[in-house]
């Protein structure tokens, strides 16, 4: 049985609010290419099928297109999907009843029974191997929500402990129905402990329940392969071959500029996993920082002068970030960007001003607590503010148009 993993493809995503539609579609069709070249008979994708929980219709379209196109180019193909925490996992699933009588299984909801514990059988996938009898099991389980896992007693950790009893409880409950020989592969949309993360992934925590991280104990040592989504670098984790993320297909910050986008293709035979194979996906918009490292604006203007001119499709053009080195803020700069970039073969996406180091101040502004913001006047705030993104004190000029900004705002109240 020959398998391919992918997750996080993130449809309908704004990049920096430029549509991605004609790169998702080369994805894609990208992807319908591989499942019949390499002639796989299980797809599986862990989770953020889509960018946001009401994706339009131009994304659903999209993806149901998808499916059926890499249906139909290799017709016995099976295909497990599995919500993550961008998608709504009730929408993702609705079209279950039409997608019954076929080897497409989605997995968003986790159900539970009236006594309230969960409904392991319908996260229980059957696998079919090339002769048609089941050749494995697949534990198809989405991102689990506070109200999907069980409590934990007495836990330090109940996010963690939470989620790896759902794997423990699910592969006892699979073991009840495999036969010898037939193999167990589990899906999974978390933070596991110890993933390399960009920049985008950190903020995702925050929607995982804070800090809390799943150690890669959670699944069983005889899963023959665990498809990870959630965090955007392809990656194993613990140091084990058959636990991996296999990144998202496009990157979704600047700060994936060098990740090495991809899917991962690998064959179970039995209960045994092999012949792992990493496919990288092919670029279809470059990204580019220019300059390479953050400069003073003459010398970001020269960089961007030296940009090759506008040709071909502006679909295909590369999304830019511009990096300058500032003292202080530039009213301007924008403009003398975007002038600099008319007529440029690339699109602007990002300018990314970096201050010299802020002071080191006796509080954080960030950090102070309400009872000590109330203590302070609308002027502290702003110079507490100023004072910690640009390292000095706010300008005289700048100082009096807060105050009569400030004297306007006492008057409308």
């Amino acid at each position: 049985m020959k398998l391919l993993h992918t997750a996080d493809w993130h449809i309908g995503q704004l990049f920096h609010e430029y549509d991605r539609t004609w790169e998702h579609q080369q994805f894609l069709d990208w992807l319908v290419g591989v499942l019949h070249s390499e002639a796989i008979d299980v797809l599986l994708v862990s989770g953020d099928v889509f960018d946001l929980s009401n994706p339009s219709a131009a994304s659903i379209h999209l993806f149901y297109s998808f499916l059926n196109r890499a249906t139909t180019v290799n017709p016995g193909l099976q295909i497990v999907i599995t919500a993550g925490n961008h998608d709504s996992a009730a929408r993702l699933e609705s079209p279950k009843p039409l997608l019954e009588s076929t080897n497409i299984h989605i997995v968003g909801v986790v159900e539970k029974s009236e006594d309230g514990n969960i409904d392991y059988e319908k996260l229980c996938i059957p696998l079919k191997d090339n002769n048609g009898p089941v050749g494995a099991w697949c534990l198809a389980i989405p991102f689990l929500r506070m109200a999907d896992y069980p409590v934990v007693p007495d836990s330090g950790h109940p996010y963690a402990d939470g989620v790896a009893r759902v794997y423990s409880e699910a592969y006892l409950f699979v073991l009840q129905k495999k036969q010898p020989g037939q193999g167990v592969i589990a899906l999974g949309h978390l933070h596991a402990q110890q993933a390399e993360t960009s920049d985008l992934d950190k903020p995702e925590r925050a929607i995982m329940g804070g800090v809390e991280c799943v150690g890669v104990s959670a699944f069983h040592e005889d899963i023959g392969y665990v498809a990870l989504g959630h965090i955007h670098k392809a990656q194993r984790i613990g140091g084990r071959e058959h636990v991996r993320y296999s990144g998202s297909p496009l990157p979704m910050s600047f700060s994936e500029i060098h990740y090495r986008h991809q899917v991962v293709v690998f064959e179970l035979n039995g209960e045994t996993f092999s012949n792992l194979k990493i496919v990288e996906i092919p670029v279809a918009v470059e990204l580019l920082r220019v300059p390479a490292t953050h400069s003073r604006i003459p010398e970001v203007l020269r960089a961007l002068a030296g940009l090759p001119v506008m040709g071909g499709s502006s679909e295909h053009l590369p999304y830019l970030e511009v990096r300058v080195q500032a003292d202080g803020p530039e009213p301007g700069l924008r403009y003398r960007i975007e002038l600099a970039l008319a007529g440029k073969a690339v699109r602007l996406a990002k300018i990314d001003v970096r201050y010299p180091d802020a002071a080191v101040l006796p509080e954080d502004p960030d950090d102070l607590r309400s009872d000590e913001l109330t203590e302070l006047s609308p002027l502290d705030v702003f110079s507490r503010v100023w004072q910690a993104k640009y390292a000095g004190l706010a300008p005289e000029d700048m100082i009096k148009l807060f105050n009569e900004i400030a004297a306007e705002a006492d008057e409308t109240e």
